[in-house]
């Protein structure tokens, strides 16, 4: 997307679907001969990350019912799901009324749907477990889950508190940890120093300072929204371990328990190989793997003003207390 800085308007969107992988042709020709390509170094002899990332894709998360034991389309299967793809996704179709039109936010104009070809035909993000789909929850994991989905549909307007992390502008689903394509604002910033390394997510303004000097994780009993990173390379791969989550920023149904494992290989100038581990034992009944490529991209990382432009969450709550005066 070039107009980036539609963003600081703050306007929110949750959307109903989650865009995904698939290699530019350039991409895919960079992972092929990626075994004899020697990346840069930093002047501190680190591999080079730096720069401005995408992973603005098309291939969804999970692999559609439609595909169920299809890992790979055919080059006529893929030209024909991306194309139909794209019409379904496509928020400027002025098809369905009023109500309609208002509900489905901007215009097409602004989104970042990626590329319009998947050029390693994947059918989904996630590589392990082999079926593409997010492994089912513990039965204790779906009581919480539902529990809580009870709570925010019975208290959705009490105050700003029933509202989700996204509407208040506190975090996005997408910016992780683990990173994630979504519907706009998909650029990543990565910026290194001898003992850290710095993950700015455009969306929403998530800035995540990783150690590489060996430091332990923080004390158990100290919990935050991120989780605690602590990185190290693994030759010419960035491994970023991620413990002492809250479990207020959940991922698929995550918990406090979550163990986050990613890990960034630049294969090319233009393409760092994504890759993340997802282990919550008390969540999730296996362990689930995910590939995501990031693109260098051109673009500037615009500031994405959510507060300064949030009117939507005090127009949620002004409506509810003016219907409530109806009654």
């Amino acid at each position: 997307m070039r107009l980036r800085a539609m963003a600081t308007l703050g306007a929110l969107f949750v959307p109903v679907y989650l865009t995904g992988q698939g290699l530019p042709v350039a991409a895919k020709a960079a992972t092929s001969t990626s075994k004899s390509w020697t990346p840069s170094r930093t002047a501190d002899g680190q591999p080079d990350l730096e720069g401005v990332w995408t992973n603005s894709t098309l291939t969804p998360l999970e692999r559609p019912a439609e595909f169920a034991g299809k890992e790979f389309l055919t080059e006529q299967e893929s030209a024909d799901y991306v194309k139909r793809l794209l019409q379904q996704v496509n928020t400027d179709r002025r098809d369905g009324g009023a109500q309609v039109d208002v509900g489905r936010s901007y215009n097409e104009f602004w989104r970042d749907r990626g590329n319009n070809v998947i050029a390693d035909r994947r059918t989904s993000l996630i590589i392990d477990p082999p079926d593409g789909r997010v492994p089912p929850l513990t039965p204790e994991a779906q009581k919480r889950v539902e529990a809580a989905r009870a709570y925010m549909r019975d208290h959705a307007t009490d105050g700003p508190e029933g509202r989700s992390l996204a509407e208040r502008c506190i975090a996005w689903a997408t910016a992780g940890p683990p990173m994630l394509p979504g519907p706009y604002n998909n650029d990543i910033q990565i910026v290194q120093t001898r003992e850290q390394v710095v993950i700015l997510n455009e969306m929403i303004h998530d800035a995540r300072l990783i150690p590489l000097d060996g430091r332990p994780h923080v004390s158990p009993d100290i919990r935050q929204l991120l989780g605690d990173s602590r990185g190290h390379w693994d030759g010419n791969t960035l491994v970023v371990d991620t413990t002492n989550f809250n479990g207020e920023n959940s991922f698929r149904g995550s918990d406090a328990n979550l163990h986050l494992t990613e890990r960034f290989t630049r294969v090319s100038p233009n393409l760092i190989q994504y890759e993340f581990t997802a282990d919550d034992p008390t969540a999730f009944t296996r362990a689930w793997s995910a590939r995501i490529p990031l693109n260098k991209t051109p673009d500037r990382v615009y500031e994405y003003a959510c507060h300064e432009g949030n009117y939507a969450l005090t127009d949620i709550l002004a409506g509810a207390r003016a219907a409530e005066t109806k009654k």
